[in-house]
């Protein structure tokens, strides 16, 4: 049985995180996780009517949460309703990345699947800060979907990686498990410079990994490029990718791909969801 916590403000966006989710598991048995995190205000700490205030505000927006929970698994079990599917619906008033950590741990998860709303107007980070806090400060597998993709069966993945890093066995499972489970070709895509070699270390990871992958379609791809983001973006576009997965243990790399690219140079981030793999 797999355990799957899904963050929801109710939006459209965090609704295409659900419906991804939903049809990427639909041949597994499944207990979905559905939270909804009332943030807790900045000011609560403060003095005794504030606070009195705050417990009136918590029990106030609690029962708006377990209503519109409530709707939302109506709607799922009347539209997309799975026998091998079940659902717990949470509602909590908490510090969000906090009460993330707090379900990860009380109920086992085995992944966190999110809604991103990409990037807008001049905004140069492309996910959302809350989504950003939890890919970077939460130790779970976690599934960024953003707001216009939707969901097709994810036969070709890509493993942007510069091979710096020693896999550790339990993360390259969940990798494993997601091809598996699709039927999916992994690419392994390492970005250099021009007249660039791998070093011994970096030659020993891929080694490792290659065997480790021995029984997944999976075939390794270098590019040159000066930068990383843009060769990322080629990349998918020319081999019409579906799913981008990386490792978050190396997070300089991590980062450039995931945080950095500009609007106008990379579109990935809106249309292709990311599995970001923690040790």
């Amino acid at each position: 049985m797999k355990r799957i916590l899904i963050p929801t403000d109710f939006s459209k966006n965090s609704r295409n995180a659900i419906n991804y989710g939903l049809e990427l598991f639909k041949k597994t048995k499944c207990i979905f996780h559905i939270i909804h995190i009332n943030p807790i205000p900045p000011y609560s700490g403060a003095g005794t009517s504030v606070k009195g205030s705050s417990v009136m505000l918590k029990e106030t927006v609690l029962t708006q949460s377990k209503k519109d929970l409530k709707k939302l698994l109506k709607y799922i079990e009347e539209h997309q309703h799975n026998e091998l599917h079940s659902f717990v619906s949470i509602a909590k008033y908490d510090f969000f990345t906090d009460g993330v950590k707090r379900e990860l741990e009380d109920k086992k998860i085995d992944l966190i699947i999110m809604g991103t709303k990409g990037a807008s107007g001049l905004k140069k980070v492309a996910m959302g800060s809350n989504t950003g806090d939890v890919i970077t400060k939460v130790k779970c597998p976690l599934l960024a979907v953003p707001e216009n993709s939707t969901y097709k069966t994810p036969k070709e993945i890509a493993f942007p990686t510069d091979f710096h890093i020693a896999y550790d066995v339990k993360v390259l499972d969940t990798l494993v498990e997601m091809a598996a489970m699709n039927n999916s070709i992994l690419r392994v895509v390492h970005v250099s410079k021009k007249g660039e070699v791998l070093t011994e270390d970096q030659l020993r990871n891929k080694d490792f990994l290659h065997d480790y992958l021995r029984g997944i379609d999976h075939s390794f791809h270098t590019l040159t490029g000066s930068k990383l983001e843009t060769s990322i973006q080629c990349f998918v576009e020319s081999r019409d990718i579906d799913l981008v997965a990386m490792v978050a243990k190396n997070l300089n790399f991590f980062q450039r791909i995931l945080f950095t690219p500009a609007v106008e140079e990379i579109s990935y981030h809106t249309d292709i969801p990311f599995l970001v793999l923690h040790e």
